[in-house]
């Protein structure tokens, strides 16, 4: 026998014993998403695309257990608050490296956070650090994070990927590649490679055991995850229904029944989880500045049967702002005034002075009542139609616009619209509200132009509440008072789902900032 036959005899029975040990090759797991991010920066990216993989490869000072309210340690393993709210100390645990091996201490808390803040970062959504007045660190383990007042959800807005800690050493070394062709945190998987628009490749990191007490595992039990781009639903549903190490959240509701039906996977539902559908109006435009206006748009709206066709019902139709199981959600509000209710509807835009023409649509001082809609390109598409159909049964020409997402941030900036459809995720009612209603966040993310000094001034005394009680009472009046000035329409309430194939245990779904995976701890192999 020459050497060559016997290398090659050698090496198709290598490939032979590997094909027939599924336990080796199972040790990867694809996760099938629908759309990519800009970069991996938790400083520079807000798009849940880029958070899900984040949440996996870094992590915060704590974490957010599966009921959405409780916290618990993360990089910190306690932590304590100073009386008057402006103080809190952070116990770092001393066993925590990043994926490059470094070994995490609290100047790397510091410089991520001192990052964060530098101008030259052109950091986002900078509100959910607080008004900061310095970062330190007393002792290698030890952070004291100083506020110049009171934030009552710091904790909260901690659990979020935005605090990710990260090693500015090497995001200084990469420059504008950073979170492209590198990403040094020390979560349970590490950044291997990056190919934008197709796939993002993680291993798993060697020595990680400080994962969230929420989970059975607290280190990776697979050896590598792939976030892998599939755009076409039939194409991740046909993916999920052959391929037995793959798994997804982004799952079509047409396809739901049957995927639960199929008894090869496991689909499992976050218990909490709060991302709310809903068109807004420019309160201060013309069209719809009137609120016999927007209340009679609300009540022609059908948003059970909007739901129904949109989501195959499993969906919550909204009557109010936010899901009534997030933190600090106000139980009172009239919920009678939402809903359709078409009659009561024509009657409001009879009293404000709106009457029906010839053809049928409704007109004023020869003004015909068109409001234009602006609003995201892809499935925003059906909902809005739907809208457009329930208001011209009541005499209004709703306007769609619709952009790709590169170019709709932008237009929904701008002040060329009187109303938009959107849809957000919120881990408490602060956070929504300190977000959409402040009147410094006009013209956006506050592109209601809702400018009220009492929103304001509630919503400051909200955020600066140093005990529970004032906290949620600040942030129930504000949701009375928009609720009931019918800024929104609220459409519907999304579910989540992560359905897992035949060779993956079920997989618990968790609904921080929309990330059903989370920190990926509780994937594992049968």
């Amino acid at each position: 026998m020459s050497k060559r036959f016997m290398w090659a005899t050698l090496a198709a029975m290598a490939t032979a014993v590997t094909a027939a040990t599924p336990a080796f090759a199972q040790r990867t797991v694809t996760i099938l998403r629908e759309i990519d991010t800009d970069r991996y920066d938790p400083h520079k990216s807000t798009s849940r695309s880029g958070a899900e993989v984040i949440y996996m490869m870094g992590d915060t000072l704590v974490n957010l257990d599966f009921d959405m309210k409780t916290l618990k340690p993360g990089l910190a393993k306690s932590w304590s608050v100073s009386p008057d709210g402006l103080t809190y100390t952070f116990k770092l645990r001393d066993d925590v490296s990043f994926c490059s091996g470094k070994k995490l201490t609290a100047k790397d808390v510091v410089a991520t956070y001192e990052r964060w803040l530098d101008p030259e970062t052109k950091g986002l959504v900078k509100w959910r650090m607080g008004d900061v007045d310095k970062v330190s660190a007393p002792d290698d383990y030890t952070v004291e994070y100083k506020l110049k007042k009171p934030f009552s959800e710091l904790l909260y807005q901690m659990t979020q990927y935005f605090h990710t800690i990260i090693n500015v050493e090497q995001a200084k070394q990469l420059g504008a590649d950073f979170g492209v062709k590198g990403f040094d945190g020390t979560g349970p998987y590490c950044f291997e490679s990056w190919t934008p628009r197709d796939s993002t490749v993680l291993t798993k990191h060697a020595g990680y055991k400080w994962g969230p007490p929420i989970y059975p595992y607290t280190e990776a039990q697979v050896d590598k995850v792939v976030w892998k781009i599939m755009p076409e639903e039939n194409t991740r549903v046909t993916a999920l229904q052959t391929d037995p190490s793959d798994a997804s959240q982004y799952v079509p509701y047409w396809a739901l029944k049957d995927l639960m039906a199929d008894k090869k996977l496991s689909v499992t539902k976050a218990e909490n989880y709060f991302w709310t559908y809903f068109i807004g109006f420019k309160v201060d435009h013309a069209l719809v500045s009137d609120i016999r206006v927007r209340e009679a748009l609300n009540l022609a709206v059908d948003q059970k049967a909007i739901t129904d066709a949109v989501t195959f019902g499993f969906a919550e139709p909204a009557d109010t702002m936010l899901e009534p199981g997030v933190l600090d959600y106000n139980g009172k509000l009239d919920k009678t005034l939402y809903g359709e209710n078409v009659k009561k509807a024509e009657a409001l835009l009879d009293e404000a002075g709106w009457k029906k023409g010839p053809d049928g649509f409704r007109y004023k001082d020869g003004k015909k009542l068109a409001p234009v809609l602006y609003g995201i390109s892809g499935a925003f598409k059906e909902i809005a139609e739907a809208v457009q159909g329930d208001l011209r049964k009541v005499g209004v020409d709703l306007q769609i616009q619709l952009f790709d997402a590169t170019v709709a941030w932008g237009k929904l900036a701008t002040q060329e619209f009187d109303a938009f459809g959107m849809s957000f995720p919120y881990v408490s009612a602060g956070d929504a509200l300190n977000l959409y209603f402040r009147s410094a966040n006009v013209p956006t993310p506050n592109r209601m132009n809702w400018k009220d000094k009492e929103t304001d001034d509630l919503l400051d005394k909200g955020m600066t509440a140093t005990d529970d009680a004032t906290r949620a009472a600040a942030y129930e009046a504000v949701q009375k008072k928009v609720h009931d000035a019918f800024v929104w329409i609220p459409l519907f309430h999304e579910p989540l789902f992560i359905v897992a194939g035949s060779n993956l245990k079920p997989i618990k779904a968790h609904g921080n900032y929309g990330c059903g995976f989370y920190k990926g701890l509780g994937i594992a192999f049968k």
